[in-house]
C-alpha cells in the first residue's frame, strides 16, 4: 500500500503534463491560434491548410522512406554484423567498440560530420576525384532527388552499433547445444539463424524495432544538422515543420494540427501492436 501512495505523484504528474499537454495540444489544433494560444475554433480548417500545403506532404514521404529503409537496413546490417562477431573473432571488443561509438555521438554532432563528409568540395567526392576520377559524382545532400538518402546513411552509422550490440547479446544467450543439434542434423547455418535462432530473438528484435522508430522521430535533429530542409524543401520531415509552424511562422493552430497528425499515427501503429502483443496473450491465459 504504501508503495502505491508514493506512486501517486508520479501518476498524477504524467496525467497532468503528458495526458493534459496532448489533450490541450489536440483541442487548440482546431483554432486559429498564431503567436498566442486563442479559443477562436475554426473547425477542421488548420487540417485542410495542412493537407493542402507541399512541405508537409514532403515532410510525410520523406519520412516514410527514412522510417522505411531505416528499419529495415538497421536490422539487417546489426543483425549481420553482430552474426560475425559472434564468430569469436580476434579483437572482438575494439571492433565492438567502433561500431558502437557512433551512437555515443549526439544526432547534430553525427550530422554536423556527415556533411563534411558528403560535401563535394572536400568530403568523398573531393577524395576521389583526386585519385584521377574526375566524373566521380557524390553529393546526396545538394541533389534534391536523394538528399534523404544522404541523411538516411549518416542514420544508420550512428544507430546501426546499438542493433548490433542488441543483437549480439541475444545471440549469446542462445544456447550451444542448439547450435550442436543443428550441426549434428546437417540444417544448414542460414536455416538455423533463419527457422531457430532469429523467432527465439523476437524480444531482442522487438526491442530494437523500439529504439529505431525513437530514432526516426529524433530525425528533426539529423535533419537540422545536415540540410536544414533543403535543398529547398526536398528532405523536410514533420517534426521540423512543427517547429517552423510553431516558432517561425509564428502560427500555434497549424504547429498543433501537425502535432496531432505525429500523434495520430503513432496510435495508429502502437495499438493494434499492443492489441496483438498483450490481448493475445490474456486471452490465451
Amino acid at each position: 500500500m504504501s508503495a502505491k501512495i508514493a506512486a501517486i505523484p508520479m501518476i498524477a504528474t504524467a496525467g497532468v503534463v503528458f495526458v493534459g499537454g496532448t489533450a490541450w495540444t489536440v483541442l487548440y489544433s482546431f483554432t486559429s491560434s498564431k503567436l498566442l494560444p486563442k479559443e477562436k475554433f475554426v473547425g477542421l480548417a488548420q487540417y485542410d491548410r495542412l493537407w493542402s500545403s507541399s512541405k508537409w506532404l514532403i515532410s510525410i514521404e520523406n519520412l516514410a522512406i527514412y522510417g522505411a529503409f531505416s528499419l529495415v537496413f538497421a536490422m539487417v546490417i546489426g543483425f549481420l554484423l553482430a552474426a560475425l562477431l559472434d564468430q569469436k573473432i580476434r579483437f572482438e571488443d575494439t571492433f565492438r567498440t567502433v561500431f558502437l561509438y557512433p551512437f555515443a555521438l549526439s544526432f547534430i554532432v553525427t550530422g554536423l560530420a556527415w556533411q563534411w563528409i558528403l560535401n563535394p568540395d572536400f568530403g568523398v567526392q573531393h577524395v576521389v576525384r583526386s585519385m584521377g576520377f574526375e566524373s566521380f559524382t557524390f553529393d546526396p545532400l545538394y541533389n534534391p532527388d536523394i538528399v534523404i538518402y544522404g541523411v538516411l546513411i549518416a542514420g544508420l552509422w550512428h544507430e546501426t552499433g546499438l542493433i548490433m550490440c542488441l543483437m549480439l547479446a541475444g545471440l549469446r544467450g542462445i544456447d550451444e547445444d542448439i547450435w550442436k543439434a543443428s550441426r549434428v542434423d546437417g540444417i544448414p547455418v542460414w536455416k538455423t539463424y533463419l527457422f531457430i535462432v532469429i523467432p527465439m530473438m523476437r524480444g531482442i528484435f522487438i526491442t530494437a524495432l523500439v529504439l529505431i522508430a525513437s530514432g526516426i522521430i529524433k530525425v528533426y535533429d539529423l535533419i537540422v544538422a545536415q540540410t536544414g530542409g533543403g535543398p529547398g524543401i526536398s528532405s523536410e520531415v514533420p517534426a521540423k515543420y512543427v517547429y517552423d509552424a510553431m516558432f517561425l511562422s509564428q502560427n500555434l493552430g497549424q504547429g498543433f494540427a501537425a502535432s496531432t497528425m505525429m500523434l495520430l499515427s503513432v496510435v495508429i501503429v502502437v495499438v493494434p501492436w499492443a492489441y496483438l502483443e498483450f490481448g493475445g496473450k490474456s486471452r490465451r491465459v
